[in-house]
């Protein structure tokens, strides 16, 4: 088997990053050779691949799907938002540059071969590559330039299912209308649809199937379910409305308020802790639920200085000094490492020079232009655990008082630990069962609860949840007509949608 296909949504968050997931997870187990690949992403959540370089989570987690390593050439463009008004372009897994969005659509053609050769790469090496769109590819202000919708769908001749979230509602106008928006050309690599996150009885559903296929020529591959608790790593913040887990409502349970941070980076750091059987883990802005959780967590964050403010305004600096002051448990991870410190130097994200931190910890961080990209490995005394993970960071945070948190396997110290603040500058840490464990054992201690962590294996945990997604794939599309995309590319046929113009 050979080709590739392109999975588009009709907006952000349609479940384009699942869907490319299970097809990844479906043909990895039929003995396919298959890889994931977004030309473009836009997110905060990010990973070190293979080599050192920085690539969306989301790609990684299809790269788990599909049995293989991430390597940079599945995400050769990461823009990664460092606030309101400007975004840092990360090609090839490096920094490339500091822009505003329409600086950003000026640099398209340069990056345009960058994109293609990283495809025609992966292509080369796997017999399939499932492609991941980007947003929605009716985004007809940006179609000129696109490198990730119908422009990645045109230059590469690949054809595009399009994925409708109908959890949201208006399905069927989303799918309809997102064709008709499209030019003649960028329809005929529509080749149709799949409905995500249904729940009721699918033969209320029926009818609109039947009207959406004879009003655009173009078959429903299938209806996907909405599946519960999947805990698949999420690409950006509209994925962590509400909770990350639910209470269990037994004596002992610990309480993890994560603080909210606008520009947070890496909230997927926590994905394992909300796999803990008795833990809760919950985003919040409120002060009295950092008042009142047994343990906060300060997330990472791209917009550091401007995160620090925030907190400010909201009074969360005022409740996070009384909690450190009272001795109990806070954790930052990298951006929130360097707001518990003292002063932050920061000329190269926001340019806003020297800036006071939390003074939680003693600590000092100047940013840096070049971007620490590495993975770790390391022993934490005070844990009393080996521990793993990996930094993406241009702060470099230095303690000159209070205990290592780690030392890392050349004998280097790392973070700083003061009563129960602690800080780190590493990523996944929480992923490594050990580490976790000891973490939710020294919470339950310093608040006095009575609670034993589970055994949780957090690897093979998402191996079930990559499975899962697989098994949705296989048993509610039609893999006959999916294989035959990825086989015979575009079909031939497929009707033009022409939308009715009033006349002037």
């Amino acid at each position: 088997m050979s080709g590739a296909l392109l999975v588009a949504g009709t907006h952000s968050d349609a479940g384009k990053s699942l869907v490319t997931a299970g097809l990844c997870r479906w043909l990895h187990r039929r003995g396919v050779s298959v890889a994931p690949f977004k030309a473009q992403n836009m997110a905060l959540n990010s990973v070190v691949a293979r080599g050192g370089f920085e690539i969306g989570r989301a790609q990684a987690m299809q790269a788990a799907a599909a049995g293989i390593e991430a390597e940079v050439a599945m995400n050769p463009i990461l823009i990664k938002p460092s606030g309101d008004r400007h975004s840092q372009v990360v090609v090839m897994g490096r920094p490339y540059a500091h822009v505003g969005a329409r600086t950003y659509q000026q640099l398209k053609g340069e990056l345009a071969p960058i994109v293609a050769a990283a495809l025609a790469d992966l292509r080369a090496r796997y017999d399939v590559v499932v492609c991941e769109g980007a947003g929605s590819p009716a985004e007809i202000n940006l179609r000129a330039a696109d490198l990730t919708n119908m422009g990645l769908a045109r230059a590469a001749d690949l054809p595009v299912i399009l994925v409708g979230d109908i959890d949201r509602g208006g399905v069927f106008a989303s799918l309809l209308g997102t064709v008709a928006a499209l030019d003649v050309e960028d329809q005929r690599h529509i080749a149709g649809f799949v409905i995500n996150k249904f729940r009721g009885d699918p033969a209320i559903l029926a009818p609109g199937l039947e009207q959406i296929t004879e009003r655009t020529g173009r078959p429903v591959l299938g209806v996907l379910p909405f599946v519960e608790g999947l805990g698949i790593d999420a690409e950006d913040s509209l994925a962590i409305q509400g909770p990350r887990a639910d209470v269990t409502g037994l004596d002992g349970t610990l309480d993890v308020a994560v603080v909210r941070l606008r520009w947070m980076s890496n909230f997927t750091d926590l994905d394992a802790l909300a796999r803990e059987p008795g833990v809760r883990v919950r985003f919040t802005r409120s002060p009295v639920d950092v008042a009142r959780a047994d343990l906060v967590v300060l997330p990472g964050t791209k917009a550091t200085i401007e995160d620090l403010a925030l907190l400010r305004r909201d009074g969360l600096d005022r409740a996070l000094a009384v909690r450190a002051a009272a001795g109990h448990p806070i954790l930052g991870v990298c951006g929130g490492y360097q707001l518990l410190g003292e002063h932050i130097d920061d000329d190269v994200e926001s340019g806003a020079g020297r800036v006071d931190g939390l003074a939680l910890l003693p600590v000092a961080t100047v940013f840096a232009a070049d971007k620490v990209l590495r993975t770790v490995r390391g022993h934490s005394p005070l844990l009393g655990s080996v521990v793993s993970g990996y930094e993406i960071r241009h702060g470099h945070p230095v303690a000159h008082a209070g205990t290592p948190l780690i030392v890392t396997a050349d004998g280097a110290p790392e973070g700083c630990a003061v009563g129960g603040t602690l800080g780190t500058s590493w990523h996944g840490l929480l992923e490594h069962d050990e580490a976790r464990r000891a973490l939710l054992r020294w919470v339950a201690a310093r608040r006095s609860i009575d609670f034993t962590p589970a055994r949780i294996d957090f690897g093979a945990e998402r191996e079930r949840q990559l499975d899962r997604l697989g098994d949705v794939i296989q048993e509610h599309l039609d893999t006959d007509r999916l294989l035959a995309l990825i086989q015979r590319g575009v079909p031939s046929d497929l009707p033009d949608l022409l939308l009715e113009r009033a006349p002037c």
